[in-house]
């Protein structure tokens, strides 16, 4: 499945054949774009007594983040379209129980965990220096406007910030967005994990609304238009020093059904 080109690989896994020891591994290999599937990320699908469905998430990497957006929308699809929760649903995450709202092939996913907004920090890179504005969406990012989104060296700028000393242990995502009006605004993503730009990164979608909207640019609902070429819709409402109803929406398709060999991924 994929939301905008960010793309997934779900199995359904409440009867679990995999041990949670090697689930890293499987998703390296899953993955893997040369010798497994192909995916920004790995989405096993499991039994909660807190939800309609628990999630275990995975990048391509193996790492397991708190919360993904457009992996969300996926999940929640998936669970609706193989009868494990109705169209009203909730699942649990790292980052907390998520509700969602499947409407065909359009979901809308409540996002959690947003806060920690730093604006104007000064980054410094090598040759370069640049400002950012930082801000948690379940995972963390760094928001960076400019002018020119397809000048951008965005694996190359991405990859400095992702393990730059301000943003660590955890590291960071990385946003670049330019602006189309008041409630419109372009995006690229490098994706922490992925280590790469994606074609969209729903949670990254929701951090440049929100820092736009904090900087004066935007207004909810926003428009992010992806490289990928969706666009995602984010709703918010600004309160304080902070936002609520915070949610985002777009569509979460189905690619194929298949069934995976022991060759390459024993």
């Amino acid at each position: 499945m994929h939301g905008g080109g960010n793309d997934f690989v779900l199995i359904d896994h409440r009867a679990r054949f995999l041990p949670e020891a090697g689930q890293p591994a499987f998703a390296r290999r899953v993955c893997h774009r040369q010798v497994g599937v192909g995916a920004d990320g790995l989405i096993l699908i499991e039994n909660s007594e807190k939800a309609d469905f628990g999630w275990r998430f995975y990048n391509a990497d193996g790492s397991e983040p708190e919360m993904c957006g457009n992996g969300g929308r996926c999940a929640a699809r998936f669970a609706v379209l193989q009868g494990l929760a109705p169209a009203a649903l909730s699942f649990e995450t790292l980052a907390g129980i998520i509700h969602a709202q499947v409407n065909g092939r359009r979901v809308r996913l409540e996002m959690t965990g947003v806060g920690g907004l730093k604006l104007e920090q000064t980054i410094p890179l090598d040759g370069e220096t640049l400002t950012g504005h930082f801000i948690r969406v379940g995972v963390p990012h760094v928001v960076i406007p400019v002018a020119d989104l397809e000048q951008v060296p965005v694996t190359s700028w991405g990859r400095e910030m992702r393990f730059h000393a301000l943003f660590q242990p955890a590291g960071t995502n990385v946003d670049f967005v330019s602006f189309g009006g008041p409630r419109e605004l372009f995006l690229r993503t490098y994706e922490r994990g992925v280590e790469d730009e994606t074609l969209a990164c729903g949670t990254g979608a929701v951090a440049a609304a929100l820092v736009a909207a904090r900087l004066g640019r935007a207004a909810s609902p926003a428009t992010v238009h992806t490289r990928g070429g969706e666009a995602l819709t984010v709703h918010f409402q600004p309160q304080g020093d902070g936002f609520t109803g915070v949610a985002l929406e777009g569509e979460a398709l189905v690619v194929f059904q298949g069934e995976l060999w022991a060759d390459e991924l024993r």
